[in-house]
């Protein structure tokens, strides 16, 4: 019953984090702000819920289990509720920000309890079935949203999933149990002051380089900001008898490459989910509804993937998956740089099935791998670490891949607006696909499972 309830409730949330992608044309035009203000409804999200991750290892320890479910089910939706009545930017944003603190606390404790309630030889196999509501959510939700916003407005995405958060609501506080062990610690208001300063300071200084030079402020001054704040925390980490953030996980070498893996996966992930419906509805003009079902056999392949890949990773381990996922993610995006205004529709809808694939095969098995690595009394740490970055990576590949096509399309002078367009998402893919090679060596270089 707890199993069920997470998997309702983190397909219900996860869903927020791209929902908005086709809905944004929609959402700029009636909130009258621009599209690269607008796309921070969907990096600002992911960005908050990077920043949120980190607090939620103090707060498992901390708090009893069914309590600190039902309180991020409660951030979540109040969240829900001003953002389907926000009026302006700033409140929709406040809103997102609530949605996003909710989520996180949600995502990082749901990996922790079925890890802690499943026996080893298990995890796998029902970190696959989890896996369905972390890696076919975001991607089924544009399809959603798209006919949302054909049928109604906007508005109604946060209406629907607000429906079934208090459905999961009223389930938790009938079926949950206090599973997980808590101890009486001090909150480290410093340790987490400078995590978020971090976060926020690298997330918005890449994000703005497409915009600004490095140079700026904007740019490389908050860049300078973020790396600053992260190593004096880390540092801190180190000294503390009782860390906020545990950072000697990061001793593990198993763990550490699954967390790059992750990130990798999530840069990539994210840009693509961003900028596939701008260039369906954008630059070819067709409507949200037909955005959404280009993207739907993707959604539909990697519900089918991620509970096989489980079953294959407990079998062959993550050298066997990674190469395969790899290599589908490098091809995948490559095929995108060869396609124009002209090139039929279906074959981005093929493409991007072959990269939900390679993203079913290695979302999950990657999060299994890092964390059965991990002593039991630091996985709460490692969890939320991972959780958190790869969730970072996800907001920096939304704000610079988006910002990265505009920039190359503004300096293009190849012929009509739609061919420059079309330039800008052309070399994105071929960056996407540059990042996508790193995963691959990744794959090559890592040992073969031991019998």
């Amino acid at each position: 019953m707890i199993f069920i309830n997470i998997v309702i409730t983190c397909i219900a949330l996860t869903m927020l984090a791209t929902a908005l992608t086709t809905a944004l044309p929609a959402i700029v035009s009636d909130l009258s702000i621009d599209m690269t203000m607008g796309q921070w409804l969907t990096s600002g999200y992911s960005l908050a819920m990077g920043i949120v991750m980190p607090l939620t290892a103090f707060l498992i320890t901390r708090f009893p289990t069914k309590k600190l479910y039902i309180s991020g089910l409660l951030l979540a939706l109040i969240g829900l509720l001003l953002c389907a009545t926000a009026t302006n930017f700033p409140m929709m944003m406040f809103a997102r920000v609530l949605q996003a603190t909710g989520n996180g606390i949600l995502t990082s404790m749901a990996q922790v309890i079925l890890l802690t309630i499943y026996p080893p030889e298990k995890r796998g196999a029902i970190m696959g079935w989890y896996g369905l509501s972390l890696s076919a959510a975001p991607v089924v939700a544009p399809t959603l949203a798209g006919m949302i916003v054909d049928l109604w407005n906007w508005r109604m995405i946060f209406y629907v999933v607000m429906v079934v958060v208090v459905i999961s609501l009223i389930w938790a506080w009938k079926v949950f149990d206090n599973v997980l062990e808590i101890s009486v610690k001090s909150f480290d208001v410093s340790s987490f002051a400078l995590s978020a300063i971090g976060f926020s300071g690298i997330t918005l200084g890449i994000g703005n380089l497409g915009t600004y030079s490095l140079a700026s402020f904007n740019a490389g001054g908050m860049l300078l900001i973020g790396i600053l704040a992260l190593v004096i925390f880390a540092r801190r980490q180190f000294k503390l008898a009782q860390p906020f953030l545990d950072l000697r996980v990061f001793k593990n070498k198993e763990y550490t490459m699954s967390v790059i893996g992750s990130m990798l996966l999530y840069l990539v992930m994210m840009g693509s989910t961003m900028i596939l419906p701008l260039y369906i509805q954008t630059i070819l003009g067709k409507s949200a509804t037909v955005s959404g079902l280009v993207v739907l056999p993707g959604s539909l392949v990697m519900a089918f993937i991620s509970p096989i890949a489980g079953k294959m990773y407990d079998k062959m381990g993550m050298k066997v998956l990674t190469i395969i996922g790899a290599s589908c993610l490098t091809l995948s995006n490559a095929g995108m740089f060869f396609v124009t205004d002209q090139t039929s529709i279906i074959v981005s809808g093929v493409l991007n099935a072959l990269r939900c694939a390679a993203i079913g095969c290695l979302m999950m098995p990657f999060v299994t791998w890092g964390s059965s690595n991990v002593p039991k009394q630091l996985m709460a740490h490692g969890t939320a670490l991972l959780t958190s970055l790869r969730t970072i990576s996800g907001a920096i590949g939304t704000a610079v891949f988006v910002s990265v096509m505009h920039n190359i399309a503004s300096h293009s002078n190849l012929g009509s607006q739609t061919i420059n367009e079309m330039h800008g998402l052309n070399m994105t893919f071929l960056i996407m696909s540059g990042i996508s090679v790193f995963l691959l060596v990744m794959g090559l270089t890592m040992k073969n499972k031991t019998k």
